[in-house]
């Protein structure tokens, strides 16, 4: 033992300048085990469990590299779970507790139009209503929405629902994210809004302007992406150019995120500091760099106020002033300790971001990078030397090449676990797509809005819809190749833990022990490569069904089922093809009412119709099934042999999805005793109108 602690210390001591870029890794670690642990009393016990840690790394010894960090990670774990739980119960409101259909007057704090639906999405603050919560997020036509304005009052009625939760396990839960956006209630608005007489008055936020003004030089998917691009508005891009866009592995361009903000500083520095350099007395009092430093601060700032200022451009935002301040103080401009600081205050800010796509999919990528262009190789590689311009050109891209190839590499699990599905020609996409749209794209843009002031900007507009054009067209052309999209089905959390923390290990050590890490990195990913498919997937309301097909493919049981349900469904399955009709298979025997098949050597009864079915004849048809699956309740005689799942027991679990194996096993959506507070949020009815019942009527 004092041989291993010895050897441990030897090699903390030779990574000690890495040490503190574990402190974002342990504040994360807080965070994370709060969301995964389940309720209350596993949260204390989490906190002692930490707080004993720390006492035993001041037993270790406080002198020791090994106590010190035993010690302090423990105590920032501690922190991250204690930071997570109060910004939990800080953002609490009440929840609609059941739909309801009601009628009501509210303020209207936020308008995003979706032209690509034809749509409009309000965020509201009802008024007058004690029984709906504080924040409801509706969504009506584009038609009953002209000119509504933040700040505007409306009367409206709506068909509101709860916020909902994933719909199967590993979705997406859009109730957790409500929750600490403190929307109680989405919903849809059913008529026409009534508006004050003088609605439309007052004119649009600038960023509504600007998005208006850029789709009426450019229509159709290129304006919503040169509107993205400027305001952050992405809802004129179809959903075929947006899914094609995912698939390509392109689709972090239509986030105002790094690559955008450090567009918008890096040529405002660019054009300050040739504009000051003119100045004799300015340039030789040393004040080009800090002047050209704070007006791409300035610039940026404004670009992401602009833009709406949503988490991930504020992240980006925080990133670019580090790196200014790097440069200002004569340090270099972009390490992993830059990277760690980041991190650190955007989860001390808005910790509930740890465990979403957009955090995670952000810093690993800048990790990879940075770690990548840190290693002597790549240095060595990419340093300047006398050749040719064309070998330099092609160094460059190839340089460009590699790094899309390790961004790929370490966003895979993310990709993986999140969404079920990763593109695997991104890096290739990218080494056209990032160059196009970094001095293309933007730049024309800007120019055009530029010129526009004095009416001469049609031919930068021009070159824009062009470029983007071509982006689109390369984006499709990726997405439609043979093998673009890797599909596999739910990543087990535990096994995406291991692949986090064993990547971790070797992006942030530097001596050969960073290679260690590569065992529970491949222990995480071997667990997502043997975890078998589903046989059978039933959303939380029960209505919608997979079930796997002979060939590979799965079909539904109700086939009229929308582009979401089955969007869901494949990324469920882990599959990227259409989802056949259950009905249509040879070994499937359906009625109006159900569906029986057999699978895995199973019996499977699905009921699928709503009238009503003689007691008797239900009782017999359970008691031949091994399971029975309805969204209706079922009588309480009705039992198959394995599982009965109905209307009750979905209310209880949520979505399941259900392994036929030598040992069935059905994994739930909603886990017993869940603790969290959006699973355990104050209720409100949402139907005591207090309006009277005869001006509801005018």
């Amino acid at each position: 033992m004092q041989r291993v602690f010895e050897d441990t210390e030897a090699r903390l001591d030779a990574e000690r300048e890495r040490i503190g870029l574990w402190l974002p890794v342990a504040l994360g670690a807080g965070i994370a085990a709060w969301f995964a642990l389940p309720a209350r009393p596993h949260w204390i016990g989490l906190l002692f469990l930490l707080g004993g840690g720390s006492l035993g790394g001041l037993l270790i010894g406080w002198q020791s590299r090994f106590g010190r960090m035993v010690a302090v990670g423990s105590g920032v774990m501690a922190v991250g779970v204690m930071l997570i739980w109060g910004r939990a119960l800080w953002v609490a409101a009440p929840v609609l507790a059941q739909p309801a259909v009601t009628a009501f007057s509210a303020v209207v704090e936020q308008v995003e139009p979706l032209p690509a639906r034809s749509e409009t999405r309000l965020i509201l603050r009802p008024q007058g209503r004690d029984d709906l919560p504080p924040r409801v997020r509706v969504t009506l036509r584009s038609e009953q929405s002209v000119d509504i304005v933040p700040g505007e009052r409306i009367g409206l009625r709506a068909r509101l629902m709860p916020p909902p939760v994933a719909s199967l396990p590993g979705s997406y839960d859009f109730a957790q994210r409500a929750w600490f956006d403190r929307i109680g209630a989405v919903g849809t608005v059913l008529g026409d809004a009534t508006r004050t007489q003088s609605a439309g008055q007052s004119d649009p936020p600038l960023r509504a302007r600007l998005s208006a003004h850029i789709h009426q030089q450019i229509a159709g998917s290129p304006g919503g992406m040169a509107a993205a691009f400027v305001t952050g508005d992405r809802g004129a891009i179809s959903a075929e150019d947006e899914e094609a866009m995912r698939r390509s592995g392109l689709a972090h361009l239509l986030s105002i995120s790094g690559l955008h903000v450090t567009a918008v500083i890096g040529f405002t520095m660019f054009l300050a500091m040739r504009l000051f350099a003119l100045s004799r007395r300015v340039a030789l009092a040393g004040y080009v760099l800090p002047i050209a430093a704070a007006a791409g601060a300035l610039a940026g700032a404004g670009y992401t106020w602009l833009a709406g200022a949503e988490v991930p451009t504020l992240r980006s935002l925080i990133a670019a002033l580090l790196v200014l301040a790097a440069f200002l103080l004569g340090r270099e401009a972009l390490t992993l300790r830059l990277v760690a600081a980041g991190a650190l205050i955007v989860m001390i800010w808005r910790p509930e971001s740890l465990v979403g796509p957009s955090f995670q999919l952000s810093f690993a990528a800048v990790t990879a990078i940075v770690v990548l262009h840190e290693s002597r190789r790549m240095q060595r590689f990419l340093a300047r030397r006398e050749e040719p311009l064309v070998l330099r050109w092609g160094r460059g891209l190839a340089g460009l090449l590699i790094t899309g190839i390790v961004v790929e590499v370490a966003l895979a699990p993310i990709a993986l676990f999140h969404f079920h599905k990763a593109g695997l020609y991104g890096a290739l996409a990218n080494v056209v797509a990032i160059p196009l749209t970094t001095f293309v794209v933007m730049p024309a843009e800007a120019l055009a809005l530029m010129f526009d002031s004095v009416g001469l900007g049609a031919p930068f507009w021009w070159v824009t819809e062009k470029a983007l054009a071509a982006l689109i067209a390369l984006a499709h052309r990726v997405a439609d190749a043979p093998g673009a999209v890797a599909t596999l089905p739910r990543f087990p959390p535990w096994g995406f833990a291991l692949a986090a923390v064993g990547g971790l290990w070797v992006l942030i050590w530097q001596t050969g022990w960073r290679w260690w890490g590569a065992a529970p990195l491949a222990i995480g990913m071997m667990a997502l490569i043997v975890q078998p498919r589903p046989d059978l997937l039933i959303t939380g309301d029960g209505r919608n069904i997979a079930a796997a097909a002979p060939g590979g493919g799965y079909a539904l049981l109700r086939d009229r089922a929308g582009d979401f349900v089955r969007d869901t469904m494949s990324e469920a399955a882990g599959i990227d093809a259409p989802l056949a009709a259950l009905a249509d298979l040879d070994h499937v025997e359906c009625n109006p009412d159900f569906c029986r098949w057999r699978q895995s050597e199973r019996a499977i009864l699905a009921s699928r119709g709503r009238d009503r079915i003689a007691e008797g004849e239900m009782v017999a048809a359970c008691a031949a099934a091994d399971v029975v699956i309805s969204d209706r309740w079922l009588p309480h005689e009705c039992v198959g042999r394995w599982l009965t799942i109905d209307r009750d027991s979905l209310a209880a679990s949520g979505g399941l999805a259900i392994y036929l194996g030598a040992k069935p096993t059905a994994v739930a959506t909603l886990e017993a005793g869940d603790g969290h507070p959006w699973r355990n949020a104050e209720m409100l009815s949402g139907n005591d109108e207090a309006v009277p019942k005869a001006a509801l009527a005018q």
